[in-house]
């Protein structure tokens, strides 16, 4: 099984010398290396790396936080790369998804994700009924001008534009009436 490894640094002050040695080791020919967040889901070198997996390969990490930092995100790869029949090892934790073991561990991962997201969206249901209950409004802030909504503030700052051009035409007319003619403004 051709093996393909991913290496992971956050920062640039970082090396990820120790963790391409381990995938060398390991028998990765190919490494792919990215110095990002690993909150980020979209990096050059993981999103090159995924396009060239085949079916019978495995992506070897030294790591799994160095392949994703949100458990859901983790298993959306794995599930990702076991329909395409790629396999997953990491080196530390010694998790292989070839084995029914590793296999084992990343369905246990997946329920934890999956329970994660629901207290998630429990509390923020909690937390959005609490407000309600203390009279707050939910959704998009209103201006801070007395709590109007943005369209009636535009439309009142409309009227007033409106209002100020007539009164400037209005003393404009009443100068011309009474004779007083007004100055060219020059170009």
């Amino acid at each position: 099984m051709p093996k393909i490894g991913y290496a992971r640094v956050s920062t640039l002050e970082q090396n990820a010398d120790l963790q391409i040695a381990a995938l060398r080791a390991e028998g990765c020919d190919i490494i792919f290396t990215d110095t990002a967040s690993g909150s980020q889901k979209c990096r050059p070198e993981l999103t090159g790396c995924l396009n060239i997996l085949q079916h019978g390969d495995v992506l070897v990490v030294w790591k799994i936080d160095r392949l994703a930092r949100s458990t859901l995100h983790l298993c959306e790869l794995i599930m990702n790369l076991k329909r395409r029949g790629v396999g997953f090892r990491s080196i530390t934790q010694s998790i292989d998804t070839n084995t029914p073991g590793g296999m084992l561990t990343f369905q246990i991962f997946g329920a934890v994700a999956e329970f994660e997201r629901e207290l998630i969206r429990e509390r923020t249901k909690s937390v959005m009924a609490a407000a309600v209950v203390r009279g707050s409004t939910l959704g998009r802030p209103r201006s801070k001008k007395k709590n109007i909504s943005r369209a009636t503030m535009y439309r009142r700052q409309r009227e007033q534009r409106i209002a100020n051009e007539l009164d400037t035409k209005a003393g404009v007319a009443g100068r011309l009436r009474e004779g007083v003619s007004e100055p060219i403004a020059e170009a």
